[in-house]
C-alpha cells in the first residue's frame, strides 16, 4: 500500500506516540510535506528501542526485522511488516530491471546474511519479484573466495552481485590463479559502499568489458531510494518518485534545495511503510540534483556520507559512538574535539579518527592504541575486516585545538569528512 502523505500522517498521529509528540504543535491538517520536523536521528532511535517504543504504530507480529547499525550497547533495529516487505522487494526489483539485469542472466549473490543484516535476503527477494526473469545462485558473502570462484566459473554465471569488497576479492583471486578466461562477467552489481574509479580500473584489467553498475540506492532504515538506469553515469541513481518523496536540503537553513548542481543532505520519506513510519528521515548521505524540479524520477548524484555516520566500507562508524569513547579516555586526554575522515587508496577505504588535544595531554601512541582498541571492541566487524584486508587499519592523528576542518560557511565542525571521491589519503 502506497500511502498519501495526509493520510499517513493522521495515521502515525494516532498510533505512534513518538510522532504524536512531534506533531504536536502543527495545526490538524499537513500542508506540506515541509511543514513537517526533519527527525533528529538521535531522538528517533532512542525512541525506537526494543523494550517501550514509542514509534511503532502497532505490534510486531508479522513481517521481518533487521539490524540497522549502531556500535555500543543500544543495537538499532527496523521493522517491516510482511506487506510492507513484499512491496519493497517488488519496488527495488523493479528498479534492478531498469537497466542491471537481462532475462536469462545468471546472477552469483555475495551479499552478506546473518545476524539481521538485510542485504542478502533483501537482494534475493528483489531478485525473484524483478520482472525479468533471471537465474540465481545464492552464494552469500562468507563464502571462501576458492569456492566463489569455482561456482561462478562452473555455472557460467555473467552478473555477480555483492559489495565491491568482495567482487573486487573474486576478481583478484581469479586473476592470481588465471581462473578469469574462465568467468564470463558481463555485470558486476554493487552496493553497500561505493565503487570508486580505481576499482573499477582494475576490475576491468581482469574482465575486459565487464560493466561495474551500482544495484541500486536503499537502505532497511530509510526504505529504497534509488535506482539505476541507461542513463545514469557512476554514483548517479533515479529516485522512486511515486513510493518514495526524496529531498536535498540545505545543511544549514534545512530548507528543500530545488535547483540543480548544489549540494546538501539526503531526507527521505517512505510512502509505503506505516509500521515504523519514516517521514522525512536524514538518509546520512549528502547528494545534489541533476535534472530541474518536476523530473520523472528525478535524478539525483550521491556525494559521500553526512555527518551522522562514517561508512568505512560496510562498516558505519558513528560519531555518537566514539564520542563515547573519547569521554571515557577523557582522564588521559582531557578536553578534546574529533572528526572522522574516511580516505580511499590502494583498492581501499580506510578510517583516520582526527583528535585536537591541548598540547599537554597524554596524547601518545598508547593513548591511539587505545582508542583504536575501544572501537574494535565496540565494532568488532572493523577489526576483523582489517585481518581480512577488506579495509585500511584505523589511523589517530593528533592536532592542536583549532586544526580540525570547519565548515566555510558556518564555522561549524564538520565531523565526518569524506575523501574517498578524490583518493586522498588523508596526509
Amino acid at each position: 500500500m502506497t500511502w498519501e502523505l495526509e493520510d499517513l500522517v493522521r495515521h502515525v498521529r494516532e498510533r505512534s506516540p513518538f510522532y504524536r509528540n512531534l506533531y504536536a504543535s502543527l495545526p490538524g491538517r499537513v500542508a506540506s510535506l515541509e511543514s513537517l520536523p526533519i527527525l533528529d536521528q538521535g531522538e528517533f532511535w532512542r525512541a525506537n528501542g526494543l523494550e517501550n517504543n514509542s514509534v511503532l504504530t502497532g505490534p510486531m507480529h508479522d513481517g521481518i526485522v533487521f539490524k540497522s547499525g549502531g556500535t555500543t550497547g543500544s543495537p538499532k533495529f527496523s521493522v517491516f511488516s510482511k506487506s510492507e516487505w513484499a512491496a519493497f522487494n517488488v519496488l527495488f526489483g523493479r528498479g534492478i530491471a531498469s537497466s542491471n539485469v537481462k532475462a536469462g542472466d545468471r546472477v552469483a549473490n555475495l551479499f552478506y546474511a546473518g545476524q539481521l543484516y538485510g542485504s542478502f535476503l533483501f537482494i534475493n527477494k528483489s531478485l525473484e519479484e524483478s520482472p525479468v526473469d533471471v537465474l540465481q545462485l545464492p552464494i552469500g558473502g562468507a563464502t571462501s573466495v576458492a569456492e566463489t570462484a569455482a561456482l561462478v566459473a562452473d555455472f557460467g554465471v555473467n552478473v555477480v552481485a555483492g559489495v565491491p569488497t568482495t567482487i573486487l576479492e573474486l576478481a583478484e583471486h581469479a586473476a592470481a590463479r588465471g581462473l578469469a578466461g574462465r568467468m564470463k562477467l558481463e555485470r558486476v552489481l554493487f552496493g553497500g559502499e561505493a565503487m570508486y574509479p580505481d576499482q573499477r580500473e582494475r576490475l576491468a584489467e581482469i574482465f575486459p568489458g565487464v560493466r561495474a553498475l551500482s544495484i541500486g540506492y536503499a537502505s532497511t532504515d530509510a526504505g529504497p531510494l534509488g535506482y539505476v538506469d541507461s542513463s545514469c553515469g557512476p554514483n548517479e541513481h533515479r529516485s522512486f518518485g511515486r513510493e518514495t518523496i526524496l529531498e536535498i536540503v540545505d545543511e544549514v537553513t534545512r530548507r528543500p534545495i530545488d535547483e540543480t548542481g548544489r549540494e546538501g543532505l539526503l531526507v527521505a520519506t517512505d510512502l509505503g511503510r506505516s509500521l515504523m513510519p519514516i517521514i522525512r528521515y536524514p538518509v546520512g548521505d549528502r547528494g545534489m540534483w541533476l535534472e530541474p524540479k518536476g523530473a520523472a524520477d528525478r535524478k539525483f548524484l550521491l556525494m559521500g556520507r553526512s555527518d551522522e555516520a562514517a561508512k568505512v566500507g560496510l562498516v558505519k562508524i558513528y560519531t555518537n559512538d566514539v564520542r563515547e569513547i573519547l569521554m571515557g579516555l577523557k582522564s588521559d586526554l582531557g578536553p578534546v574535539n574529533f572528526q572522522l575522515v574516511v580516505v580511499h587508496h590502494d583498492r581501499l577505504d580506510g578510517l583516520i579518527v582526527r583528535i585536537a588535544a591541548p598540547s599537554s595531554s597524554k596524547a601518545t601512541a598508547a593513548a591511539a592504541e587505545l582508542l583504536v582498541r575501544r572501537i574494535h571492541e565496540a565494532r568488532p566487524l572493523y577489526e576483523e575486516f582489517v585481518r581480512e584486508s577488506k579495509v585500511h587499519p584505523i589511523r589517530v592523528e593528533w592536532v592542536e585545538p583549532g586544526g580540525l576542518e570547519t565548515n566555510p560557511r558556518t564555522g561549524k565542525m564538520r565531523h565526518v569528512i569524506d575523501r574517498r571521491m578524490s583518493g586522498a589519503r588523508g596526509n
